[in-house]
Parts: C-alpha cells; sequence; structure tokens
C-alpha cells in the first residue's frame, strides 16, 4: 500500500472529488494554501494500492489542469518594486507517493 498526496487548486478539486468517487477512491480531502501564490488549493489523502496507483494518478491528471494566471511582478519578485504583470502557470497537481509501513482501519 502506498499514501498519495495530491495537492492541486481549488478550481479542480470538486471534478478531482467527482472522478475519485466515481472510479472508488476512497480520500481525505483538507483546504490548504499555497506558498508561492497564496492561492487555495486542496490535498486529497489517499490510502491506495500498489497496483491501483496508476490507475489513481491517471484519475488525477484527467482532473487538475495548468492555466496560466498573471500577478503583479512585486509579487513574484519582492524586490523589483511594482511592476507590469508577469504571467506565471499554475495548476495541475502536485503527488508525493509515499511507503505505508501499517494499515489499519476500525
Amino acid at each position: 500500500m502506498k499514501m498519495i498526496l495530491a495537492i492541486v487548486q481549488d478550481k479542480d478539486s470538486q471534478q478531482l472529488q467527482t472522478k475519485l468517487v466515481k472510479d472508488g477512491f476512497r480520500f481525505t480531502r483538507l483546504p490548504s494554501t499555497g506558498g508561492f501564490l497564496k492561492s487555495g488549493n486542496s490535498t486529497f489523502i489517499m490510502g491506495v494500492e500498489e497496483e491501483k496507483i496508476d490507475a489513481a494518478l491517471e484519475v488525477i491528471k484527467s482532473a487538475c489542469h495548468t492555466r496560466t494566471q498573471y500577478v503583479t511582478s512585486s509579487f513574484v519578485l519582492p524586490e523589483s518594486g511594482i511592476g507590469d504583470p508577469v504571467e506565471v502557470q499554475v495548476g495541475g497537481a502536485t503527488c508525493f507517493i509515499l511507503p505505508v509501513d501499517k494499515f489499519v482501519r476500525f
């Protein structure tokens, strides 16, 4: 068994939740905040059997999309002062796959 921690933008979290339920994956969804843009995220915690890891990652990949967003350059580079907006890529999913030593359900 492995644990998947998937950090996704709030814009993608409802679609991901729907797809995970539809495909029979169990998860816990926690609200979280990104450190770069300080925007809302959701962190999904999933216990997944080894043979279902690829299927779970495909569901995550199909629901979470990258997009471009404009932020002021002072937000990205505080030392630069106020300037023109800078285009940055946001979204998608960041997934960590961790080993699980023991799994118990009560």
